[in-house]
């Protein structure tokens, strides 16, 4: 599992198995087409403090939790929607609703930006983000590179052996005479 660099994070709670519990997570994260994987992480800040319980020794997610702390661009914020007022559309609305316990929290400064699915917020972070990718780029492509020569070798290094007939000398020497 891969986790980008995160000031304070004391828990990273894994995407819930339950199907309806998970579903809300994956819409209070408003990723597109995002589904989360068994190994998905989510930051703890994402959660109101109540969300924990620190009863025990070890700090918990309490049941039914839903992260809700997050700052959105102003592209991804909710505006309030008039609803139709035809039956039918009603109807189609209903199923898609997913209702959360809380309404969402919008800080004014969240510390933590550096998460896969928020864009940096310099333009000094977002070319630093940017040259690690070309250099894993380019690393992958040397990869290839080398992969691709070893495999031209042992086809030449086969061939030299299929034309040199040392093949077919050993596949006779291995198959047995008449006598059995």
């Amino acid at each position: 599992r891969e986790i980008t660099s995160c000031c304070c994070v004391d828990s990273v709670p894994r995407f819930p198995s339950d199907p309806v519990l998970k579903k809300k997570w994956e819409l209070a994260v408003r990723r597109e087409a995002f589904i989360a994987s068994p190994s998905t992480v989510l930051c703890s800040q994402h959660f109101q403090e109540d969300d924990f319980d620190r009863t025990g020794q070890t700090v918990r997610l309490r049941e039914g939790a839903v992260p809700s702390v997050f700052s959105f661009p102003a592209h991804l914020q909710k505006k309030p929607v008039t609803p139709r007022r035809t039956i039918t559309s009603q109807r189609a609305a209903a199923p898609v609703e997913v209702e959360t316990k809380r309404k969402f929290v919008q800080p004014e400064n969240l510390p933590c930006e550096e998460h896969l699915y928020v864009a940096p917020s310099s333009p000094d972070k977002l070319k630093e983000k940017l040259s690690q990718a070309y250099a894993r780029i380019e690393d992958l492509e040397r990869q290839l590179r080398n992969a691709k020569d070893r495999e031209r070798r042992y086809k030449a290094k086969l061939k030299r052996y299929l034309d040199n007939g040392s093949a077919k000398r050993l596949c006779m020497s291995l198959q047995p005479g008449p006598l059995g």
